[in-house]
Parts: C-alpha cells; sequence; structure tokens
C-alpha cells in the first residue's frame, strides 16, 4: 500500500511551488514535480496552470469522452438492447472512450497541459462513462444490480475521500488503484459484446475480479485517508 503525501513534504502548491514557496534545491524540486504527478486523477500534473491554454488536446479528449457517454447508451438500449449489429458498435464506442482515458493523462502530464478544468473533468468522465456502462448493463439483466451498487458506492465514495482531505496533503495513485480500472474496463468489455454463452464463466470471473479490486482499494484509500487525518493532527 502506497502511503498517503503530507502537505508539507514537498507538494506543489496551485502555482507549482511546494508549499510555504521557500527556495528549494534541485533535488527537492524533483521530488516535489514527481510527487505532482499523483495528483487523485489522471489529467494531472506538476506545475503552473495559470499560462496552460483551456482548449488543448488533453482537455479535449476529456470533453471527448464525456460526450461519448450518451452515444455509448444510445446506442446500447436501441430495440431490446441485445441486436449484434448495435451491442457492438456500443463496445466499440465504449473501448474508444476508454482509450481516451489512457491518453489524456500521458498527454497532460508530457506536454505540461494542466488545467483546472481538466483536474476538475477527468474524474467526472471516469465514472461517467464506467457508471453508464454499469447501469446499462444492469437495466439490460446482463449484469446483477448488486454489482454495480458495489462499484458505484466506491467509485463515489472513495472520489469524495480523495476530494476531502485533500487540503491536508495527497493520496496517490497506486498501482492497484491502476489495476482495479484496467480489470472493469475489460470485464465491462467482455459483457457488451455479444460473444458466445461458452464465453459468460470468463466474463462473470473477470467482473468478480474487477468487484475484489475496487472494495480492497477502496478500503486501502480509507486507510490512508485515516492515517493522512492523524499525521496532521499530531503534528
Amino acid at each position: 500500500m502506497t502511503g498517503p503525501v503530507a502537505p508539507d513534504q514537498g507538494v506543489p502548491s496551485s502555482s507549482g511551488e511546494p508549499n510555504g514557496r521557500a527556495p528549494v534545491s534541485g533535488a527537492s524540486r524533483a521530488v516535489s514535480g514527481a510527487r505532482g504527478t499523483d495528483l487523485p486523477h489522471g489529467n494531472a500534473a506538476p506545475g503552473s496552470t495559470d499560462d496552460v491554454p483551456l482548449l488543448n488536446i488533453a482537455n479535449i479528449l476529456t470533453i471527448l469522452r464525456i460526450a461519448l457517454v450518451p452515444v455509448f447508451l444510445a446506442a446500447l438500449f436501441v430495440g431490446d438492447g441485445h441486436d449484434t449489429t448495435w451491442r457492438l458498435t456500443a463496445t466499440a464506442v465504449f473501448a474508444v472512450a476508454a482509450i481516451t482515458d489512457r491518453i489524456d493523462g500521458q498527454v497532460a502530464r508530457k506536454y505540461g497541459l494542466v488545467t483546472d478544468f481538466g483536474k476538475m473533468a477527468d474524474p467526472i468522465a471516469d465514472k461517467a462513462l464506467i457508471g453508464a456502462a454499469l447501469v446499462g448493463l444492469s437495466m439490460l439483466g446482463d449484469l446483477s444490480w448488486w454489482v454495480t451498487v458495489i462499484i458505484g458506492v466506491r467509485e463515489i465514495g472513495i472520489t469524495a475521500v480523495r476530494f476531502a482531505v485533500i487540503r491536508h496533503g495527497v493520496i496517490p495513485a497506486g498501482r492497484g488503484g491502476k489495476v482495479k480500472t484496467l480489470v472493469q474496463t475489460f470485464a465491462i468489455g467482455v459483457y457488451l459484446c455479444p460473444l458466445p454463452s461458452a464465453v459468460d464463466p470468463v466474463a462473470m470471473t473477470l467482473m468478480a475480479l474487477a468487484v475484489l479490486l475496487t472494495v480492497y482499494t477502496g478500503i486501502d484509500y480509507v486507510v490512508q485517508a485515516v492515517r493522512l487525518r492523524r499525521g496532521v493532527s499530531a503534528s
């Protein structure tokens, strides 16, 4: 488990400088920059956002992902929701949206295209896509509602926890969270795609693994948040 980063350990402020804005050495600045990449969402990177244009490729990709959510749902619910052609279309739209989730954060960090809009819109886009897919599959009877509820409550709850403690410090995005998102995406993709019934055990196994990772990483984040609050209170 990755421990929380306390606010006085070199986490950059909104201007890109460490808290207190005291002069720092090159090594300290490097550490500060590395920690800045672990902000609680993908479309985030160290450095000032003042001179970054709002309309940049990273934000455009994030907006595209949000715009694809209603397109995905429309394709998913055509007819009875089980038309092969439209299910393939919905799967393709979901895949494109999921790919933009990987690209926008990488582009923002690599080219310094971070904006406050991107920091807020990126996690919203992620949750909207995953949530829409889970709810849609449950409404069509393809996925049990308890799976959708568990994942939905976890995603909304942890997002709220992260923003609630962000003034005390940053909870880094751990490897478990990234694996969880990857497994969720693959599991949903398998459920969406009209595959032979012989693949059903694979789909159920992937989704069960996604639920386990969702619960485990959720507990991990809560533990980190509690430790962070206690550490700040004790200092």
